[in-house]
């Protein structure tokens, strides 16, 4: 059985622990959560009662046999240090950490540890589909990756937004670029950016634009990303195409190639992404088992995370 312990109590700690409880009889255990405000550990106990409440980050790590760290991103490297001297596995919240500096020597020091990155795509059905269609399209030739927002936060994101808005640990390129640069670098190659551009609408606060180029193995990749410019709360799309055909994920969820005539068609087994997104946390806690026992999993390795931060620092750097 699989002892988790979560530092964090925001949504994404919230989301997989509802995970875990939604896990097959005896395969996880909940040992507790901490996080440093009041605000969310109430809201936490009225939402999941069952979940214990723990003292502190050293009381969960102690409790746990593996750390999943969903505490804002400045301070993921102290909890995974942490935990990891202690002996016992983490699973960490992307991105990685902020400051390129300090995961290098991270990555360099722990690059054997029981310890991935929660990149959810590593477990996707609709990446497996992708995955299995890439044959059909032949050499892969361009690649654009588009995401876009009503605003920034997202809606369901607002109690987060003292962090989520700020230029230094928030943002959508940390918070959602990063997914799509994980699924290129995976299913294509090493990253390499060539150019890039940023806007930011005032001092402190989170980027509304940007624009990059960059390789992802040999294949060329266009990123836009802006807010304010779609009616639909998230909207993205990575779309490949190679000399016989193309594919591409929409909306998180929904595998799609195109046929002869230009018609979108999607996997006829995909679900919305309020809906999928249960079922691969689930795919995503049964590697981080693998992952704490020692055996082969499809997580986020900590170089791949390393290698996406540091398209995204450096795309925020301008």
């Amino acid at each position: 059985m699989l002892e988790l312990g979560i530092i964090g109590a925001g949504i994404m700690g919230e989301r997989l622990a509802r995970a875990a409880l939604g896990q097959a009889k005896g395969s996880v255990k909940l040992v507790g959560i901490w996080d440093p405000s009041p605000t969310a550990m109430a809201r936490m106990a009225a939402e999941l009662p069952q979940l214990p409440q723990l003292a502190s980050a050293e009381a969960v790590t102690a409790a746990a046999q593996c750390v999943y760290v969903a505490s804002p991103p400045a301070s993921h490297l102290e909890h995974a240090g942490r935990a990891l001297t202690a002996g016992k596995s983490v699973f960490c919240e992307k991105p990685l950490a902020v400051d390129l500096e300090q995961s290098r020597a991270f990555v360099a020091h722990n690059g054997d540890a029981r310890i991935a990155v929660n990149f959810p795509f590593a477990s996707s059905f609709a990446v497996a589909k992708l995955s299995e269609w890439m044959a059909q399209i032949g050499t892969p030739r361009t690649l654009t990756i588009d995401v876009a927002f009503r605003v920034w936060p997202r809606p369901w994101q607002h109690d987060a937004a003292s962090w989520l808005d700020r230029r230094a640990e928030g943002g959508f390129t940390r918070e959602v670029v990063s997914h799509f640069l994980f699924l290129s670098r995976r299913l294509l190659g090493p990253l390499a950016l060539q150019e890039q551009l940023v806007q930011f609408p005032e001092d402190g606060r989170s980027e509304h634009d940007i624009r990059a180029r960059l390789m992802a193995g040999a294949v060329p990749v266009n990123l836009t990303g802006n807010v304010g410019t779609t009616p639909k709360d998230d909207h993205n799309a990575w779309t490949l195409r190679g000399d016989a055909g193309a594919i591409r994920l929409r909306d998180w969820s929904f595998a799609e190639r195109q046929t002869p005539g230009g018609v979108w068609e999607p996997d006829p087994d995909a679900l919305p992404n309020e809906r999928m997104r249960p079922l691969v946390l689930k795919r995503q806690l049964d590697g981080v088992a693998r992952m704490t026992q020692g055996e082969p999993h499809p997580l986020a390795t900590i170089q791949e995370a390393f290698d996406v931060q540091t398209v995204v620092e450096t795309i925020l750097a301008g």
